[in-house]
């Protein structure tokens, strides 16, 4: 089930809040805030930021980043079962990275109508060539993640 751009109306679940504290820690070390947990049942397994300037990388996305620490987390390059929580629509990257670890549901906060490939873009999951697609849900934390995002750009123009 896609329920891309449908905004929960309750609280910001902690793997989010999580998400977005990793997030305020990239911006700090002049990286692009976003930030990305990983779940399996009620346990946060990994929580990244995005790390591409230091050391250089361009893969060095957050959600690429948290996924390679569940995984090595539970021994297992398969997520299944897992959800990931991350403060801005994946890229085509990230999102096929996503497809192949299996992940049971994504949750992101802010849409990225330029570089997103969920909801915008390239659509990554709705591809007849994604083996896996995992159930989407946006909008929760949408307005800090926003903000953090236009504050980090607007400080660098």
């Amino acid at each position: 089930m896609d329920t891309a751009g449908a905004a929960p109306r309750w609280p910001i679940p902690d793997p989010m809040r999580a998400a977005l504290q990793a997030a305020h820690e990239a911006a700090r070390a002049g990286e692009v805030p976003v930030g990305a947990a990983v779940v399996r049942g009620a346990q946060v397994i990994a929580i990244a930021a995005n790390a591409t300037r230091s050391p250089p990388d361009p893969t060095g996305h957050a959600e690429i980043r948290a996924l390679r620490l569940a995984a090595e987390a539970i021994g297992d390059e398969r997520l299944t079962g897992c959800d990931l929580y991350v403060t801005l629509e994946p890229c085509a990257m990230c999102a096929g990275a996503i497809s192949h670890a299996r992940i049971a549901r994504l949750y992101y906060a802010a849409s990225d109508p330029k570089g997103g490939a969920v909801e915008h873009g390239a659509r990554v999951f709705e591809q007849k060539q994604c083996l896996h697609r995992p159930e989407v849900y946006s909008g929760m934390g949408e307005t800090e993640a926003a903000e953090l995002l236009r504050g980090f750009f607007r400080e660098r123009r």
